[in-house]
This record gives structure tokens, C-alpha cells and sequence, in this order.
């Protein structure tokens, strides 16, 4: 790796000033509306463009770039394919115009820091655009040694300077005075007895806080069928950790959280859930407000009890916000109901991740008298059919995959059991649902015609 280029650090009056962003994803929105705030005037150019970004105060262009576009911009930010930034750099070195390219360091003149602010304080951290990432935690390292009330010192050190000003006080001679100041008021902030900037003697600080987790579920996929305390816990949050089953471009036009994903799919490498526990605890520790946010209800097959350990034995307060778990919903979204009068008056919900379990959970089922509904069991549908058949269930029985339920690229598969293993999934993420009801569905979304309410597209296999 070449050695990185040596940086000269500067804060941009951005005030009124045009500034270009290529690209409108939801990365794109967010640099867009941190440059509204520093006050620019941004204009946009991309061919398709995010609801976050649509949302916002600026000027959108819907095409592809073009190297005149960078024409009287004081900075363009390039958030789009390496083939598009690599246009814009040189479109911009050609007119002497500094381009951000997110996440693209090569095609970069100039470099996002990690940023704190606290009133008129700033301060800001950089490594080059080699590592954003260690850039983003030493950012949040510096929010844990900054003090809140930084922006008051500001303004307390800004009236001093105009009084030394005014009374002739030599500069070297007031860097001492501002920092005899500042320890003092710091050592009496510790002490109880107030804030530097002036507040009133004897007023206390507000406590620091000892952080709270939110366990949340965030149902099947679509943010719409998120619960009103769900959303609001995320729009609410410091730091977010998320699963693979969550959209992670929805919740960055949902909150202003700094989001991790720490999930896997389908047995791959993730985040192993002792580790998980850990971060859940050092965050709240540091006085987060946190969200640990799990596709479906985290108590159905989503270890959100083992969180709810962890976090009650290191003393952290926490709440569980229950989410609508795939098993109820995938179904519904499909059409088909898990129980109806006269078909099906229970339903079983089981994990496919283990054939010997399923086999014993079973091994009690009566065939015919209970829906069943298997979690994650797309990748061992030959094992869920064998034990079916071990207890009796005929192959003509009706079944059902609903794949991506609450997305818009849902579908559905409906055939007989024993044709449920050549099922095509695609590898998406999917509901099995066994039993009669699979017929009640197939009415209800006949007499639904044209509501879509089965999905995109219903395909029908094995009878």
C-alpha cells in the first residue's frame, strides 16, 4: 500500500455556495443533508434517485453525469459507481474543483473527516480515506472525551477575547488565562457546582445517563408494518445494530443512529453472538441509547432472551418491543391464514436449522391437525418433508413457500409436500407453511384477484 498523502486540514465556508453530489442513494442523501446544514447550495445529478434524497431541499437532476456539470462548483461530492467518480475526478481536476468521492479514496482530492460538534466547537478526524471506518470510532472515541457543554466554553472563551481585546491583553497572554479559566470552571463542573458558561451557582448538571437498549422486531420487512414504539425507538437512537434480514439502506433514511450490521444469513460468517452481547453492554455503558433491531419478533427464534440476559446480568436497563414475526406474517402478506374455522384450530411454529429437532417436535403432530410453519428451513426441505411422511402426513398435503414476505419482490410457491423440495427459492429468505389453510389461501387470493395480495407472482408446483 502507498503511503498516504499528507493532508492539510481545513473547515469550508459552505454558506450559499453551490456544491455537487453525483449519485442519490441513501449514502448520497445523507452527505446531502449534512451540506444543507453547513448552509450550501446543493444541486444533485443522478439517474435514478432514493426517497431520502427526493425528500430534501435540493436541486435534482435526473440523468447520468456529465463532466459540465462541475462548472461553478466550489466542491463536488462524487457517491456513485467507481466508473462514474472516476468521470467526476477528472472532470473536477480538469476545472480545479476538489471532489469527496465517498468511500473511493483513489478518485478523491478531497477527504470526509469523522466529525463532533458541540455548539460552535468542531472537531474533526481523518485518516486519509484509507480507513473510514477506524476514522467513524475514533470519532466516537472523541464524543466520549469531548465535554457536552464544549459549545458553552466556546462562547464563554469568545466573550473573553473581546474583552482582552479590548483591553490590550498580549496574546500569548491569553492563551494562559483562557486555560486558568476553563480548568477552573472544569474542576468546579466536577464538583457540583455548575457548568463553565455561566450557569447559575450551585445548579447541578444532569446526571449522565447509564444507557438503555431497546430489543426491537422489525416485523417481516417492510418499514410500514414496523410498530409505532419500533419507529420511534430507531428515529430516537444513538447507535443501531441490526440483522441481515434488515434493510440497512431503510433505516438510514429512518434514522440519524450510526448502524452495524452484525448479522449473517443462511449459516454464513457473522458476528458470534457472545460478541454481540459485548457491544450491546460497552455501548450502553458509555450512555447510548440503543437499538438491537432483529427481522420478525425477537423472541420467536431471534435470541433476543439470550440478549435479555446478557444485558440483565451486567446491569443494563432494557425494554423488549415486540415485533410481527414472519411466521404470522409471511403467511398473511400470502393470503393464507395459519388457522380457519373448520380447517386448522393451531399451528405449530418450528425451526428448520435442524432436522433431528424437527424430527422430535414432530413426532407429536397428528397429521392434518395443525398448520405448520418452518423458519428457516428453505435450505432443508427435503429433511421437513421426510419427517412428514416418518408421521403419516400424505404427499398430496397442501404447502406453501413465501419468499421476501413484506418486500416489493415477495412471491409465493404453492404445490403439494411432496413436490415441496424442487421448490425454486433462490436463496432469498422464506416461510414454509403446511396444511389445508395453504387451500384457504389459494380462495382468498382467487376471490383477491388483481389486489395483489399474494405478490409479485404466484407459482404453482405439484398437483
Amino acid at each position: 500500500m502507498s503511503a498516504a498523502p499528507h493532508l492539510l486540514p481545513l473547515f469550508l465556508k459552505l454558506q450559499g455556495r453551490r456544491v455537487l453530489v453525483v449519485g442519490a442513494g441513501p449514502v448520497a442523501a445523507s452527505k446531502a443533508a449534512a451540506l444543507l446544514a453547513a448552509g450550501a447550495d446543493v444541486t444533485v445529478v443522478a439517474p435514478e434517485v432514493c426517497a431520502g434524497m427526493d425528500a430534501l431541499p435540493v436541486s435534482i437532476v435526473r440523468r447520468s453525469f456529465e463532466p459540465g456539470d462541475v462548472e461553478d462548483a466550489w466542491l463536488v461530492v462524487a457517491a456513485a459507481p467507481t466508473d462514474v467518480n472516476r468521470e467526476v475526478a477528472a472532470a473536477g481536476a480538469e476545472r480545479l474543483v476538489f471532489v469527496n468521492a465517498v468511500d473511493d479514496p483513489e478518485h478523491a482530492s478531497a477527504y470526509a473527516a469523522g466529525v463532533v460538534t458541540r455548539g460552535a466547537a468542531t472537531v474533526a478526524v481523518s485518516t486519509s480515506g484509507l480507513a473510514p471506518a477506524l476514522a467513524g470510532l475514533l470519532r466516537e472515541a472523541l464524543e466520549e472525551v469531548l465535554p457536552a457543554d464544549l459549545g458553552a466554553w466556546v462562547e464563554d472563551a469568545a466573550r473573553q477575547r473581546e474583552a482582552w481585546k479590548r483591553d490590550g491583553v498580549p496574546l500569548a497572554e491569553r492563551r494562559r488565562l483562557l486555560l486558568d479559566r476553563l480548568v477552573a470552571r472544569y474542576g468546579r463542573r466536577h464538583q457540583g457546582i455548575g457548568p463553565p458558561g455561566g450557569a447559575e451557582a450551585g445548579s447541578r448538571p444532569p446526571p449522565v445517563p447509564s444507557g438503555f437498549v431497546s430489543i426491537v422486531g422489525a416485523g417481516p420487512g417492510d418499514p410500514d408494518l414496523w410498530t409505532v414504539r419500533a419507529a420511534r425507538r430507531i428515529a430516537e437512537a444513538d447507535v443501531l445494530y441490526y440483522d441481515a434480514l434488515v434493510d440497512g439502506e431503510v433505516l438510514a433514511e429512518r434514522t440519524a443512529a450510526r448502524c452495524f450490521c452484525v448479522g449473517k444469513r443462511a449459516g454464513g460468517r457473522g458476528v458470534c453472538q457472545e460478541t454481540i452481547h459485548d457491544v450491546l453492554v460497552r455501548t450502553a455503558r458509555r450512555g447510548k441509547r440503543v437499538v438491537r433491531l432483529k427481522g420478525g419478533d425477537p423472541f420467536v427464534f431471534g435470541r433476543g432472551a439470550e440478549e435479555a440476559i446478557a444485558l440483565a446480568a451486567a446491569g443494563i436497563p432494557f425494554e423488549i418491543v415486540p415485533g410481527i414475526s414472519s411466521a404470522l406474517a409471511g403467511p398473511a402478506l400470502a393470503g393464507i391464514p395459519v388457522t380457519h374455522r373448520g380447517v386448522a384450530s393451531g399451528m405449530l411454529i418450528v425451526s428448520g436449522h435442524h432436522p433431528g429437532v424437527l424430527r422430535d417436535v414432530l413426532r407429536g403432530v397428528r397429521p392434518g391437525r395443525l398448520t405448520v410453519v418452518v423458519l428457516m428451513g428453505l435450505a432443508h426441505r427435503g429433511a421437513v418433508v421426510a419427517a412428514l411422511r416418518e408421521q403419516g402426513w400424505e404427499p398430496s398435503t397442501p404447502a406453501a413457500v413465501v419468499l421476501d414476505a413484506g418486500r416489493p419482490s415477495q412471491q409465493r410457491w404453492v404445490g403439494a409436500l411432496e413436490a415441496l423440495p424442487s421448490a425454486p427459492v433462490d436463496g432469498r429468505p422464506g416461510v414454509i407453511v403446511i396444511g389445508d389453510v395453504v387451500g384457504v389461501g389459494e380462495m382468498v387470493t382467487r376471490l383477491a384477484s388483481g389486489q395483489g395480495i399474494a405478490g409479485e407472482e404466484v407459482r404453482y408446483g405439484g398437483q
